[in-house]
C-alpha cells in the first residue's frame, strides 16, 4: 500500500518559506524535497489556488506565503493538496451480497468515520507556527542542506 507524503512534505516546505527572508524558488524547494521543480510547481498550485502562497516571476522571484504561519492550519494544507481519503485501507467489495461482508464493512466504515473526524479535529487545531514552536528554529530555504548541493 503506497503512502501519501505530500502533506508532511508541504508542511516542511511551508515552514521553510515562512522562515525565509526571500521567496523560495521551485529549484530550491525541489532540492529540499529531492524531487523535480515541475512536481513542486504542480503541488504548489493547489496551495496557490487556496490563497496560501503566491509565485513571483523574474529575478528574485519564487514562492512566498501570503499569510503568517500562525494563520495556516495543517487541515488547510491537507485540503489544498486535494487529497483522496485520509486512510488507505477500506472495506472489501468482493461479495456485496454476503451478510458477513456487509456487517464487516458497516463496522469498518463507522470506525473510519470516527477516526477521520478525530484526525480532522487534530489537523484543524494545529498551525504551522505550532510546529515551529515545538522545535529549534529551522533554516531558511536558501540555507537548507539539500539546497546547497
Amino acid at each position: 500500500m503506497a503512502r501519501d507524503y505530500r502533506l508532511s512534505r508541504m508542511l516542511h516546505v511551508l515552514i521553510h518559506m515562512g522562515e525565509a527572508e526571500k521567496p523560495c524558488t521551485s529549484q530550491e524547494i525541489a532540492a529540499m524535497l529531492n524531487t523535480n521543480p515541475v512536481v513542486v510547481r504542480r503541488t504548489m498550485a493547489g496551495l496557490r489556488d487556496q490563497g496560501y502562497v503566491v509565485s513571483e516571476k523574474g529575478h528574485g522571484g519564487g514562492w512566498r506565503l501570503t499569510r503568517p504561519l500562525s494563520a495556516i492550519t495543517l487541515l488547510d494544507v491537507h485540503r489544498a493538496l486535494e487529497p483522496g481519503t485520509l486512510f488507505a485501507i477500506g472495506p472489501s467489495r468482493d461479495r456485496p451480497e454476503c451478510l458477513v461482508e456487509q456487517a464487516v464493512n458497516a463496522s469498518m466504515q463507522e470506525a473510519f468515520a470516527r477516526a477521520e473526524a478525530e484526525l480532522i479535529r487534530e489537523l484543524q487545531g494545529r498551525t504551522l507556527a505550532d510546529i515551529v514552536d515545538g522545535m529549534k528554529r529551522p533554516p531558511a530555504c536558501d540555507t537548507h542542506p539539500a539546497a546547497t548541493t
